[in-house]
């Protein structure tokens, strides 16, 4: 079975994360990776306390596994978000959209172990000096917010500047993405775009359908005019953003038409309006599964790969 040391740190059977998603990646995703062997993850995203308390309270009741809060630094509640995970003591944390510095003494001391997710190896080489367990680095092929970065040039570069684990991010969806980041050094991977098709994944029936039918340039960057680019996938509401970009539309404006796109796309599927944020392996994802069979999908068939690796070596 495929095992890494931050199966033991974490106490998780497999080293996979899933990806804390927007409006997707609640308490019944996030159970059942959890129960499946890996490590759920809810996303505070912007909320209150409240909705994320009553998704904390879900989880439990849905499993007895160790599963995560991921907290976007930028949301407008990430005070009182912050101080609610450190009451709760959850087992994991990771954060993304910005620094963490300010909330780790805070988390450390409530025994949370805090994996950033990180596009750099400065940020890297920061928070693991704050006191990060490990570190998440995403690489520009990943759906939601980009960095320049791909997985492939980010990940063993991230990993020669730390001494603590780290998880690839940005572009998995199979044992071969898998076993490739094992080769490039990472410990464990995590996926989004994967899970976005899980049977427990509640997101709405329409946005299954768009990532089932992607295939390989089905997706776009846009939002790089506001210094916040972000992968979707191909709709007509992502390409009016784009022409937008390059019109002589405010950046007020340009960024008032993105309210609001993906809760109409998670949440109600609209194919006009909604934005489907999905990674570049989008095209990969040809079936649902549930969460559980996923894990064990990718796990076995990375084992069995780097099995195999051998035979690229010329034996002596």
């Amino acid at each position: 079975m495929l095992k890494s040391a931050i199966c033991e740190m974490l106490n998780i059977k497999y080293p996979v994360f899933q990806g804390g998603m927007a409006h997707i990646a609640d308490a019944s995703l996030a159970a059942a990776v959890s129960n499946g062997g890996g490590l759920g993850i809810i996303s505070a995203m912007n909320s209150g306390t409240d909705y994320l308390k009553e998704q904390i309270d879900r989880a439990r009741e849905l499993t007895d596994k160790p599963f995560g809060v991921n907290v976007m630094l930028m949301s407008p509640h990430v005070e009182e978000v912050a101080s609610l995970l450190a009451e709760e003591k959850v087992s994991v944390i990771t954060t993304g959209a910005g620094n963490p510095e300010k909330y780790m003494n805070m988390w450390l001391s409530a025994g949370i172990k805090v994996i950033p997710v990180v596009a750099s190896t400065a940020l890297a080489k920061m928070v693991e000096r704050q006191g990060a367990s490990a570190i998440i680095a995403e690489g520009g092929e990943s759906g939601g917010h980009v960095g320049d970065m791909t997985t492939m040039a980010l990940v063993p570069q991230v990993c020669d500047s730390v001494s603590i684990p780290v998880i690839a991010a940005g572009g998995i969806a199979d044992g071969r993405g898998m076993a490739a980041s094992f080769m490039l050094g990472a410990q464990g991977v995590q996926m989004g775009t994967r899970f976005l098709v899980a049977d427990e994944c509640t997101v709405h029936e329409n946005y299954k359908e768009k990532v089932l039918k992607a295939g390989d340039i089905s997706t776009i960057v846009t939002g790089r005019r506001l210094g916040h680019p972000v992968r979707s996938i191909k709709t007509p509401f992502s390409r009016a953003y784009a022409k937008a970009e390059y019109s002589s539309i405010s950046d007020e404006e340009l960024e008032n038409m993105a309210v609001g796109a993906l809760y109409l796309a998670a949440k109600k599927g609209d194919t006009e309006k909604g934005c489907f944020l999905a990674g570049q392996i989008a095209g990969m994802v040809k079936k649902k599964e549930s969460a559980a069979d996923i894990i064990k999908e990718v796990t076995s068939e990375a084992e069995e790969l780097l099995k195999g690796a051998a035979k690229w070596a010329e034996q002596q």
